[in-house]
């Protein structure tokens, strides 16, 4: 009954890292996406040229 336990355990674990992982993967493709727009949506700066849209 051990072993049985303890495949099943090491199955759900597997299993909610890799959903962990598909997670992660996702929020990475949206972070890059929007930190790309940032170059394209930019606000003018005082002179009229395109400003940073960070602030470092």
């Amino acid at each position: 009954m051990i072993p049985l336990l303890l495949v099943l355990l090491l199955a759900l674990i597997l299993f909610g890292a890799g959903f962990a992982l598909k997670a992660l993967w996702w929020v990475a493709v949206i972070v890059v996406v929007l930190w790309l727009l940032g170059f394209v949506v930019r606000p003018a700066g005082h002179d009229g040229r395109k400003g940073r849209w960070y602030r470092w």
